[in-house]
């Protein structure tokens, strides 16, 4: 029997900063992974996408390098060269995170974890005790319940990342965060991209007005749509048939390749719940602001409690654990609040707080302030006049939300984060002197 403080069960970005910061504060702390580690957003997530977004971008600009007075001739694009620079970005991260938890304080446990009770697990025939656990399991694919959902030539993120052929036909199913990212990059790339969504309009969490500008735009680029469409099977051949349901009618889409980008589920299969009585529903293991579940010592963050699947929440609520834990204040349980999010396409999207279509339902009284990218100078001389700011103020003066299309979006969002977090009134975000010409200046010109 092995005695340690705090156990944490995966080493994904909440797991290991978790156990990073656990360390620090003097806790000794064993952290288990079955897997690779920095979970889904190192090794089927986040980075490698943006390795590709960026091949993506690059390939975009020498496309249209003549706009800049370049000539390049004739472009060339090595798809296995993007993949082996992806690999290797991952490798040396990852090799990171395995000198991270090399730290004082810190053992790390290669093994599949299984919970005895509320203060020990077993690992590889060991077992070890702790007055803390913390479960950051993280999620996995989601697949529809359709005919032809498991054939060969489906695939999931995972797979996409590691293809050894550009596809010509590319079909994807489901038009959220993972299916336009894909999209996006796949089309610079040269594949002909289709796009399945059953909702009304893609990224269905995202302001509606942003959507539909990014949809407008991925379409000029080459990209189709279907939208209010349902797949309702895949047939196997020498390409893939999908059978989909567009607004009421029968359609199919011949193509070399499908991916399935419905969502992802919590990974409530990777530990015995049942056995030591943790609540659950399928959305994930039930937690109060603390992280804390129905059993008092036993925390869950990230994916696997379904509150949001984003690296950086997953982070902070293993600080809002830990601080409760130690006793702390509620700093972090505080932070989980004010969440942005982003999605690599080109040009970028993203968002903090709530859209116009939340507030509305809600009752809550605001007033919308837009600003175009067009009438800002360092985003025409950068060729990025395709964009627009959305700020949401209550009647009090306070940001309830903001949402940006455009160039560095996922950059931009923070500014307004950090006014969300602190309580700033949206009139010091126009009183205060931006740099020109900056990107940033457009949130002056807002009316």
């Amino acid at each position: 029997m092995i005695q340690t403080d705090l156990i944490i069960i995966g080493a994904g970005p909440g797991g290991y900063e978790t156990a990073s910061r656990a360390a620090e504060k003097g806790l000794n702390t064993v952290i288990i992974e079955k897997e690779a580690l920095g979970g889904t957003c190192l090794n089927a997530g986040c980075i490698p996408t943006k390795c590709l977004c960026r091949n993506a971008e690059i390939l975009d600009y020498a496309k249209d390098a003549a706009t800049y007075g370049i000539n390049l001739g004739d472009v060339n694009f090595n798809f296995q060269s993007a993949i082996e620079r992806k690999n290797e970005v991952v490798e040396k991260l990852k090799n990171g995170i395995g000198m991270l938890l090399k730290s004082p304080g810190i053992t790390l446990v290669h093994g599949e974890a299984k919970l005895l009770d509320k203060n020990h697990v077993e690992v590889n025939g060991e077992q070890y005790s702790a007055s803390h656990i913390i479960i950051a399991t993280g999620s996995i694919t989601k697949f529809l319940p359709i005919e032809g959902a498991h054939v060969q030539g489906v695939v999931t993120s995972t797979e996409m990342l590691n293809l050894e052929k550009l596809p010509e036909r590319l079909c994807i199913i489901g038009g959220g965060v993972i299916g336009m990212e894909f999209a996006s990059i796949f089309n610079s790339f040269g594949s002909n991209v289709e796009v399945i969504e059953f909702c009304k309009e893609i990224l269905p969490p995202f302001d509606r007005d942003i959507a539909k500008r990014l949809r407008t735009t991925l379409k000029k680029k080459g990209i189709s749509f279907h939208l209010s469409s349902a797949a309702k099977a895949i047939h196997p051949g020498e390409c893939l048939n999908v059978e989909f349901e567009e607004k009421g009618k029968s359609q199919s889409i011949e193509t070399d390749l499908v991916l399935m980008a419905v969502g992802r589920v919590p990974n409530l299969n990777s530990i015995n719940l049942d056995d030591i009585g943790i609540d659950y529903t399928p959305k994930g293991i039930k937690v109060n602001n603390h992280m804390q579940t129905n059993v008092p010592n036993i925390y869950a963050i990230g994916d696997i409690n379904g509150l949001c699947q984003l690296a950086h929440a997953a982070t902070f609520q293993g600080y809002a654990a830990l601080e409760h834990i130690l006793g702390d204040d509620t700093h972090y349980a505080d932070s989980l609040k004010v969440i942005p999010s982003a999605v690599f396409t080109n040009p970028e999207a993203a968002m903090v707080g709530k859209t116009e279509e939340s507030l509305t339902e809600e009752g809550i009284t605001y007033k919308t302030y837009k600003s175009f990218f067009r009438a800002n100078g360092k985003a025409l001389s950068m060729n990025e006049e395709e964009g627009i700011v959305k700020v949401l103020v209550d009647e009090n003066g306070q940001i309830v939300g903001a949402h940006i299309l455009g160039a560095h979006a996922s950059d931009l969002i923070h500014e307004i984060a950090i006014m969300m977090q602190n309580k700033i009134p949206f009139k010091e975000l126009l009183q205060t002197i931006h740099a020109h010409p900056s990107l940033s200046e457009v949130f002056l010109s807002m009316k």
